[in-house]
């Protein structure tokens, strides 16, 4: 099914709906009307879209959201995380877990606690989910990359505007960037001063399979702009952000954010219910040493 840009601007509407509104109802009727389609149309550009059902689609991201709870707050209770994501019963709960990351909450929890924090989720050939539990990767030394606090300031900021393109899974965000730019163009966005592309991430690698991670790629803009198609106004939401700045290899991404997490886990800070965001401040086909000039935002309380 070919999906249109008006197609796809209505479905990134119903998703930031459902993202803010995971612990709220999210019936298919309910979630069409904020899209502007019939119940029955819309489900086919959802699955279109996002590669699963709607009613799969919420299940997951509830339980995506329970598993950080399970990770970072020992305190809450199952039952508590249960009412919370809207599940009717604590086995129904336990069921769409086992689903999705193959263990009870409460193994997940005791096979976790102090020990891993990044998941990746594989299929077995009878289509059942294999959960791979990898070491959390933090060493000061590994790959030569210093997290250093030098590199690291604690700030308040206003709100970014930006304008993006919203895709879901890694391989997506170089395509979406491309096209992004392209429109860019067309409206004469390059030529502005202090021209920057970010990508916002409302899922995490630790808890997300990477062929499920939303994300946008953005451009900032001094203010809202008119947009059309599947090119969205975005607010990067004021407030206090941990934010590294760094120079760094395509590769050495996931070790420093994993390295700026834990400095904000050693400090104290907790973040908030915002998504984390990089800024880049060059081509990093154009640096002499292939490498991103890149500051990392994690939104934080």
């Amino acid at each position: 099914m070919t999906l249109s840009e008006d197609h796809i601007k209505s479905i990134n509407k119903a998703l930031q709906h459902i993202e803010q509104h995971l612990e709220s109802d999210l019936s298919l009727e309910l979630v069409s009307k904020v899209a502007h389609y019939s119940p029955f149309h819309f489900h086919r550009l959802f699955k279109a879209f996002t590669k699963e059902t709607l009613n799969n689609y919420i299940a997951r991201k509830r339980v995506e959201k329970a598993s950080a709870v399970l990770l970072h707050h020992k305190n809450v209770t199952i039952s508590e995380l249960s009412t919370q994501y809207g599940f009717t019963s604590n086995s129904s709960f336990t069921r769409a877990f086992k689903k999705f990351y193959g263990m009870s909450p409460s193994h997940f929890r005791s096979t976790s606690k102090g020990k891993y924090s990044k998941i990746s989720q594989l299929k077995s050939k009878n289509g059942k989910p294999i959960t791979n539990f990898e070491p959390y990767v933090w060493s000061i030394n590994q790959n030569n990359v210093l997290v250093m606090t030098s590199n690291i300031d604690v700030k308040t900021i206003e709100t970014i505007h930006a304008v993006g393109i919203t895709c879901i899974g890694k391989q997506q965000l170089e395509p979406a960037i491309n096209r992004l730019i392209t429109w860019a163009g067309s409206k004469g966005l390059l030529r502005a001063s202090g021209f920057k592309i970010a990508t916002v991430f409302y899922d995490s690698f630790k808890i997300t399979a990477p062929d499920k991670v939303r994300m946008s790629a953005c451009i900032l803009v001094e203010k809202p702009l008119q947009t059309e198609g599947e090119v969205m106004t975005l607010e990067l939401s004021s407030g206090q952000y941990i934010i590294g700045h760094f120079e760094i290899s395509i590769h050495e991404f996931p070790t420093v954010w994993t390295g700026l997490f834990k400095w904000m886990n050693d400090n104290g800070y907790k973040k908030r219910d915002q998504p984390p965001f990089e800024i880049y401040h060059n081509n990093f086909n154009e640096h002499a040493e292939k490498k991103c000039i890149v500051d990392l935002y994690i939104p934080v309380e």
